[in-house]
């Protein structure tokens, strides 16, 4: 008998790719040609210079950016001065609103920004997707909490002023959050220079973060190599430089703003040890291992790139982590059974040979699965030296791929002075099972972060930097708000201005802030999908744009996808006891849904009216929309079966029964309305539905969930997913466990839903002729009710 353990180990691995077209799409509708984004909007870089992106997986042109020149990084700055009266005089709490829009919308556009970020970049589509782009929504979550709390928590201070920040190509975007959600929560504006060969995540936030709702010049993106950064670094107006890179280029950096009055924190290289001591959980470690050092092609400031283990288990601890790199499967990022992806470009890929050369050359053992490395693209096997000497130059250098180097230790000491045989001091893990062996230890080592019996930890909410040559500085959590903040008497210092004699204010008092014309932002409307009687996000998450009346940007659903309609199909089966409950009290909550949406009925005129432009038409949709709710009401307890006559003795009961399951692609006209006629009449005879709101209108639909959480609808009787109607009704039509699908829409979709029905088939009701939705004749009735039951016939004979 075959086991479970022998199929795990047997398994072969299939490819799973995720699709980048919406990534690709959103390059193209800029033309595959960025320009900068500068005070709000797109501009052409003066110099006409562009270069290529490219994707390391395909060496593959993604898009083509502008170079920035002198007038370009002139402009930017001009545009964050501009901005910063009104930015920086703005209460915290309007800060914390921009803050908390800009994080919503990274997760509006979660998905996207995931793609964009692997094709860019290289890095496996696991790590953007579970990893990078729920870090980003968190920094500037937890930023909005902090400018919120800035007047109370950092009395007699205030913002920097204008902050330059570059930033490197290992986390393109996560490097964006780490910098400017601290920076502007502290009430700065921001010039950000991405890296040359990993722009087009900096940008795409930009633009999100201006729909969003960021004002103008607050948030401004130059694109360009070294020449545009030293641009940036050497102009007088940039009060502050924040670099994450080399520490080469920090050096460099550090030297440029000497004297000049710039504030300067640079979070720079590494060459982090990871000690293993022999109590320690080898089979974690060898975990831990590929976390520190293959995580991210091993592109990362912080990887553990030198393994001390103590020599009682070294050879064990080789031995187990040689087996676990035979298993590592490295190919294109955007497949989710990828562990690694490929190096960002030529000139890191020929470092990484290089160094890897001299290390054979000092005299150390190489080791490297048998396996080979896809022949397209640049891309690196993991790697593994042992018999390093601590003074070989791949122990020294920092090597910036998926090279381990490995070194004994006898004792706590010796390891600790192996640790530290370094100039940098970034981070450490420390491996024990002995918790006072592990806190004697970490003090000891010379680094920003210790991480004990783990690795690669990072969370808004925690200050990262390092010691030394790793640079100085920290990002994120307190102490990292205090990089971008100056006591308030200080303002002027520097600029030859002299020293401002204006007091601070006196702690736990805030200073009275002057009016500003940057007005308060809403606070985000997300919707959601509505699923199993909860507001969900999306599978993807990627967002829809929701236009009204004249193109005025109104909001952005959930762009639904298969998983979102396997969801919504469980819990609708979950939810089968609805065809149980009597007549009357499927009648009763319907009356509930009615009550519920008459209190609101201007809201939901308002906003049918921002979608339409009609006010009359809108607020005769709602007064329809109730009655249609008020006839289904009375429909649910009466709506009865027959019995037939038929020649016997006996009687045939022919009963109306629900049909299960039911799927709605609702009509684009008419978004409220179009949706309570076909999912009144399904969920009154007693179905559950799965319901696909009008494609270019569904703000109505979605904000209607509100009102049936508060109407006693059992969770999972409605559900509702956005997104691209004709796409996920094929999902729908296709689906084994859906037993019926209503569409209303084009022909050619309604063929589509006929078609993909045919696997179980499914009862169908498609339709692509325009009906009146507010007549009473074509919008509601004994028709729908055919459609939401199926007959069943019982044969009763009787008599002697």
């Amino acid at each position: 008998m075959t086991t479970v353990s022998e199929i795990f180990e047997t398994m072969a691995y299939g490819p799973a790719p995720e699709s980048d077209k919406q990534a690709l799409e959103w390059i193209t509708r800029h033309g595959s040609e960025f320009g900068l984004f500068i005070g709000g909007g797109w501009t052409n870089g003066k110099g006409g210079e562009l270069f290529d992106v490219i994707n390391p997986a395909t060496t593959a042109r993604l898009a083509r950016v502008t170079q920035a020149g002198p007038a370009d990084v002139d402009a930017a700055v001009a545009a964050a001065r501009q901005a910063l009266g009104s930015w920086s005089t703005l209460s915290g709490h309007a800060r914390a609103r921009h803050l908390y829009a800009v994080a919503r919308a990274v997760q509006k556009h979660a998905r996207l920004l995931a793609v964009l970020e692997s094709l860019d970049n290289g890095k496996s589509i696991r790590e953007t997707r579970d990893l990078d782009i729920p870090l980003v929504a968190r920094h500037f979550y937890h930023h909005a909490g902090w400018a919120q709390l800035v007047e109370s928590e950092f009395p007699g201070h205030g913002p920097v002023g204008v902050v330059g920040q570059i930033i490197p190509w290992n986390f393109p975007l996560l490097m964006v959050a780490w910098k400017i959600a601290p920076a502007l929560a502290a009430g700065n504006t921001v010039v950000l220079k991405p890296a040359e060969f990993t722009p087009l995540t900096a940008l795409c936030l930009a633009e999100i973060a201006h729909h969003a709702g960021l004002p103008p010049g607050v948030l401004n993106v130059v694109t360009g190599d070294g020449r545009t950064g030293g641009l940036l670094v050497a102009h007088g107006d940039v009060d502050k430089i924040a670099f994450t890179g080399s520490t080469d280029v920090g050096r460099i950096i550090r030297q440029a703003t000497a004297g000049s009055g710039k504030k300067l924190s640079l979070e720079l290289g590494g060459k982090s040890p990871f000690l293993v001591f022999d109590d320690a959980d080898l089979d974690s470690v060898v975990e831990g291992v590929v976390d520190a050092i293959w995580f991210n092609q091993g592109q990362v400031c912080c990887a553990g790139s030198r393994l001390l283990a103590h020599e009682g288990i070294a050879e064990r601890l080789v031995t187990k982590l040689r087996a676990r790199m035979e298993k590592l499967r490295v190919g294109p990022p955007l497949d989710k059974a990828i562990d690694m992806g490929a190096i960002v470009a030529p000139v890191q890929l020929e470092r990484i040979r290089t160094l890897v050369s001299t290390g054979v050359a000092e005299g150390a053992t190489m080791w490297q699965p048998s396996w080979a490395c896809p022949a397209e693209g640049y891309f690196y096997p993991p790697t593994l030296f042992t018999n390093v000497a601590p003074a070989a130059t791949i122990a020294q250098v920092e090597i910036f791929g998926p090279v381990l180097v490995a070194m004994t230790f006898r004792t706590p000491a010796e390891a600790v002075e192996l640790a530290n045989n370094t100039p940098y001091g970034l981070a450490a893990s420390v491996w024990t099972e002995n918790i006072n062996l592990a806190l004697d230890v970490a003090p000891k080592i010379k680094a920003g972060v210790v991480w004990i019996n783990c690795t690669n930890l990072f969370d808004a909410a925690s200050g990262f930097g390092g010691y030394r040559e790793s640079g100085f500085g920290r990002e994120g959590g307190k102490e990292g708000m205090w990089e971008y903040l100056k006591p308030v008497w200080g303002r002027g210092k520097g600029k030859g201005e002299g020293v401002s004699q204006k007091a601070a204010p006196k702690r736990g008092k805030s200073a009275p802030l002057p009016s500003a014309p940057f007005s308060l932002p809403p606070i985000d409307r997300t919707y959601k999908m509505f699923i199993g009687g909860q507001q969900v996000r999306p599978d993807a998450p990627y967002a829809r744009q929701i236009s009204g009346a004249g193109g005025r940007r109104l909001g952005e659903v959930g762009d639904g996808n298969r998983k979102d309609i396997r969801d919504a199909v469980e819990a609708a089966h979950a939810a089968a006891g609805w065809a149980q409950t009597s007549g009357h009290s499927r009648g009763q909550i319907l009356y509930y849904i009615a009550e519920n949406l008459a209190v609101r009925a201007d809201e939901f005129a308002g906003h049918i009216e921002a979608l339409s432009g009609e006010s009359a038409d809108a607020r005769r949709e709602v007064d329809v929309t109730l009655s249609r709710l008020f006839t289904y009401a009375a429909w649910a307890d009466k709506y009865d079966g027959a019995v037939h006559q038929v020649p016997i003795r006996g009687v045939t009961l022919a009963m109306h029964e629900p049909i299960g399951v039911v799927g709605l692609a609702c009509p684009e006209e008419h978004p409220l309305l179009g949706f309570v006629s076909l999912v009144a009449p399904a969920i009154a005879t007693g179905n559950t539905v799965v319901a696909i709101p009008s494609e270019a209108h569904p703000l109505a639909a979605t904000e209607l969930y509100t009102v049936l959480e508060a109407s006693d609808v059992p969770n999972g009787v409605v559900n509702i997913v956005t997104g691209s109607k004709d796409a996920l009704a094929k999902v729908l039509a296709e689906h084994a466990d859906v037993d019926a699908v209503w569409y209303f829409g084009n022909q050619a979709g309604a063929a589509l839903v006929e078609r993909a029905s045919a696997g179980n088939m499914k009862r169908t009701w498609a339709e692509w002729e325009a009906r009146d939705w507010r007549d009473s004749q074509q919008g509601e009735g004994r028709e729908f009710l055919r459609q939401a039951t199926q007959v069943k016939n019982i044969w009763i004979p009787y008599g002697e």
